[in-house]
């Protein structure tokens, strides 16, 4: 056990590092920054440690144990890999644009802790044994490595994959809601029955007319996300720039607005679910019902634009469509409201 003690050293390290890749923002980033060698670094440092834990995986996995000395080198050369990984996203600046630098930081995030999960696995493994869990462990770290390759290489790139992700909840959650729908009274026929009873007799499982007429209108709401997010996407790829720090910027702004969406169509499937909740709060406000109606109006004719004027408001009108998702479903689910409005206005044009 004494030949692994520097490799329990080069633990507290790799966690040390990765408590402050989780603590968030990087620093302003190295100047003059250039992109593209910033990411020819990048993927050097991960196949750099790709290597690494392979080499650290193999001297573990045979007798005779690597020396006290032999250990302490690779230990070494494990912590001069990641920390040389982390060096370089503190090169990505802020001004690259936060969604892509949350995409590095996840990336870079999980290279670390792969490599602190393969520390821990040789550490705990049985002397001179190669388990099952080792190997494992250093597949994790090899297929963490060659996520860089697949890294959107701007920020408009990385929104885009941010749009089409929150996109892709949206449509799981409005296809189980049609699933459920077409099933018929009951949503969860697919349930066995009481071995005693035989039959499922709480009506609390089915839905009730009441119910679907206010399924109807939160299904609107959820279709209207997914074709305001899809409309979005279609934008931001067709007319999106990260050329400057206002266009980056702006791009920011839609993939922030967008991650508040896909939860929210999740947890308005979630609460249509029988027994369905008489939603207690009504919107009675009137001057708030205009504000929301005069938003969705002005999204209907930005939508209804051709390409270059489009291109030209690409962050209003997108910003715009998303905010009132982000107003709307929140009140679906809180409130009993008639949502329909939302259908009419997106899909009049």
């Amino acid at each position: 056990m004494e030949a692994r003690e520097p490799l329990r050293d080069v633990r507290g390290a790799l966690r040390a590092v990765l408590a402050r890749l989780r603590e968030g923002e990087p620093s302003e980033g190295r100047e003059p920054f250039e992109l593209p060698r910033f990411w020819d670094a990048l993927g050097q440092t991960f196949q750099v440690t790709s290597q690494e834990a392979t080499k650290l995986s193999l001297a573990f996995s045979r007798p005779p144990l690597p020396s006290a000395e032999n250990c302490r080198k690779l230990s070494e050369d494990v912590q001069n890999a990641i920390l040389a990984v982390a060096t370089v996203y503190y090169w990505l600046p802020k001004g690259q644009g936060t969604t892509l630098r949350k995409m590095v930081r996840d990336a870079t995030t999980e290279v670390v802790e792969g490599m602190i999960q393969l520390t821990d696995t040789i550490l705990n493994a049985p002397v001179e044994s190669l388990s099952q869990e080792q190997l494992i462990s250093t597949g994790g770290v090899w297929e963490a490595c060659e996520q860089v390759s697949n890294l959107p290489r701007d920020n408009q790139a990385a929104v885009v994959s941010a749009l089409a992700a929150s996109l892709g909840v949206v449509k799981d959650a409005v296809e189980e809601m049609e699933h459920a729908l077409v099933e018929g009274q009951d949503p969860y026929g697919d349930i066995m029955e009481d071995e005693e009873l035989g039959f499922r007799g709480n009506r609390d499982t089915y839905w009730s007319e009441a119910d679907r007429r206010l399924l109807s209108s939160c299904m609107g709401l959820m279709k209207a996300s997914k074709a305001c997010l899809k409309k979005v996407l279609a934008a931001v790829k067709a007319h999106g720039k990260a050329d400057s720090p206002e266009h980056i910027a702006q791009l920011d702004d839609l993939a922030d607005i967008a991650n508040e969406i896909s939860p929210s169509v999740d947890e308005l499937a979630l609460s249509m679910y029988p027994p369905v909740n008489p939603l207690a709060v009504r919107l009675n406000d009137k001057p708030c019902m205009s504000t929301i109606r005069g938003r969705l109006g002005a999204v209907s004719n930005w939508c209804s634009r051709s390409q270059h004027e489009q291109s030209q408001e690409l962050h209003t009108g997108s910003a715009l469509t998303l905010l009132c998702l982000r107003v709307l479903l929140p009140l679906a689910v809180a409130s009993a409201f008639p949502v329909n409005f939302a259908v009419v206005w997106l899909f009049g044009k």
